[in-house]
């Protein structure tokens, strides 16, 4: 959500650490993604295919921006890139099994 009445809301008044720095990444991210859903559902929301053209390529350079403050995150805290990829190959092998849950 926009914070529109102080433009000094997201001012840092002093360097951040590094840790200081991940955290604001995340929520960087996180800002991405809400306005890409807020894009898509209004795409969604409308029969006029020449604002839909515009949103859904608005929402798609979200998703770049989503991307480079991932990139950003991993070079920070190579570790978040490491449970990131752990994340991922599990539901690979989940998908290689068809989503089936373990036999016991």
């Amino acid at each position: 959500m926009a914070l529109l009445g102080n433009p000094f809301v997201a001012n840092v008044p002093r360097q951040m650490s590094n840790e200081e720095l991940t955290q604001a990444l995340r929520v960087d991210i996180a800002g991405e993604l809400e306005a890409i859903i807020g894009y898509e559902a209004h795409a969604m929301a409308t029969n006029d295919a020449r604002v839909q053209k515009v949103l859904r390529h608005i929402a798609d350079e979200e998703k770049q921006h989503v991307g480079e403050l991932q990139q950003l995150l991993y070079l920070l805290n190579p570790n978040e890139e490491d449970q990131t990829k752990k994340g991922a190959q599990a539901v690979q092998q989940q998908q290689q099994q068809n989503f089936q849950p373990p036999m016991q």
